[in-house]
């Protein structure tokens, strides 16, 4: 369907086209219209059917949002917002330029206009940022009947009916109620007979990515906000809650990978854009590769042909070690997995862990030396001076050490920065290498001073 609609599009047949928009899901529209040159998707946009014009404008990105703000009526504009649930106009405004934000507000309604104020007075990373006010309110002493009738004249304004909220005179939330349990008993019973009042809700300042994992911990379809009062005030949909957790993995990814997180996608962000969000992290990584050098400086006697071989070796072993660790924490402590608490658990299981694993790869790394300096090379001069053996055992010591010192660092450090109040994948890949680096090179040094007559 997608493809036909494309072709017809491509086509220009706008009466056939409409037709077919008319059964397709506003997702699948909204990525059609990104297709279609810009000049023409607003006429495709107006040929919609209203309600279903709504929501493919709420599921479009920021730029083709602002391309149609632009090309509005007031009365156009304002029949939108009417119909558009309240967080997706506010997740809307926060992308609009200052000169579009005005007029959104200005051609909003007075109740929708306060509305939005409110929900922009929460700080960024609140629950109440992202929570909608939409939703059903029963009181205890309806019946079930009442109780139908009350979700069918307000549902088409609320942004999920399946979960209804059961609150008292003041508005605090005392129980809760689906439109299963609804469906399930007789017109005469009354919600405070067939309510749950254990209702686990959030307040409208906690971090809203401890709501969307508590959404995620017990399934939830909503769960209700309330103010300081415990008075509810919205509800956080799950729908809203994925965008959170997708925004936050992609955040650490970028974390993980030395870069300065942004909002914009790669092609709408300059080369100076992606270039200034790449070279701080690129810069503190090569300012304190500096250690690594003055090490190897340190002990330039010991330097040579053979011992210097390995170094690249035995650093990128390290650096890859850490780097399995602390992703695999980073992920631990981002899914609730591991708490600090586990601390002393996670040390001694990446303690075992570089143990078993640095003394495999020393045994490899013995049998790679032993083909290539016993076997291959056994007759080449360059060699003749060596205690292949020794030096062997020297790097298979260094590797062992190297990998649980890099386990223990990729285990420790982002639990320090979960301690210290920062993101934990800010201790990921570059930044565990580049200490590790530093760390190999030391350490192999003094494990050769001990055994090479040197």
């Amino acid at each position: 369907m997608y493809e036909k609609a494309l072709v017809l599009l491509r086509e220009k047949k706008y009466p056939q086209l409409r037709e077919l928009l008319a059964t397709m899901e506003a997702q699948d529209i909204a990525l059609l219209l990104e297709e279609a040159d810009m000049d023409v998707v607003p006429r495709i946009y107006r040929i919609l059917p209203k309600e279903l014009a709504t929501d493919v404008f709420a599921e479009m990105d920021p730029d083709m949002q602002e391309l149609l703000i632009k090309v509005f009526s007031d009365s156009e504009l304002g029949e939108v917002l009417e119909d558009m649930f309240l967080d997706d106009t506010v997740d809307m405004i926060e992308e609009m330029p200052a000169t579009l934000v005005k007029r959104i507000l200005r051609v909003a309604t007075p109740e929708k206009r306060r509305q939005i104020n409110d929900l922009l007075s929460y700080p960024e990373d609140s629950a109440g940022s992202i929570m909608t006010v939409e939703f059903v309110d029963l009181k205890q002493d309806m019946t079930v009947k009442q109780a139908f009738a009350h979700i069918r004249k307000t549902a088409p304004d609320k942004e999920t009916v399946y979960t209804c909220y059961v609150t008292d005179s003041r508005r605090r939330i005392i129980g809760i109620v689906s439109v299963k349990d609804l469906l399930l008993n007789k017109y005469e019973t009354t919600i405070g007979q067939i309510m749950d009042p254990d209702v686990i809700y959030v307040h409208t300042h906690d971090d809203k990515e401890d709501v969307a994992k508590t959404i995620d911990k017990y399934d939830f379809l909503a769960i209700p906000v309330v103010d300081n009062e415990d008075r509810l005030v919205g509800i956080i949909t799950i729908d809203d809650a994925i965008d959170v957790l997708t925004e936050e993995i992609e955040e650490d990814i970028a974390i993980m990978a030395a870069v300065t997180p942004s909002d914009e996608d790669y092609f709408k962000t300059s080369v100076w854009g992606h270039s200034k969000n790449r070279i701080l992290w690129l810069v503190i990584l090569l300012l304190s590769s500096t250690f690594t050098g003055m090490i190897i400086t340190n002990y330039e006697n010991l330097m040579n042909a053979l011992l210097v071989s390995f170094i690249p070796m035995i650093m990128g072993t390290g650096g890859n070690s850490g780097s399995q660790s602390s992703a695999m924490i980073v992920r631990g402590l981002a899914t609730d997995e591991i708490k600090l608490k586990d601390f002393f658990r996670v040390f001694v299981k990446e303690l075992l862990i570089g143990v078993l694993v640095g003394t495999a790869l020393a045994v490899v790394n013995a049998l790679r030396t032993w083909i290539m300096y016993e076997l291959m090379y056994k007759n080449d001069p360059a060699y003749a001076d060596y205690n292949i053996w020794m030096v062997s055992l020297v790097v298979g010591l260094t590797i062992i050490g190297v990998v649980v010192l890099a386990k223990i660092l990729g285990a420790v450090l982002p639990m320090l920065a979960k301690v210290l109040k920062l993101d934990p994948a800010i201790m990921a890949s570059p930044l565990i290498t580049t200490i590790v680096d530093a760390c190999a090179v030391l350490l192999y040094f003094n494990i050769a001073l001990i055994f090479l007559p040197i």
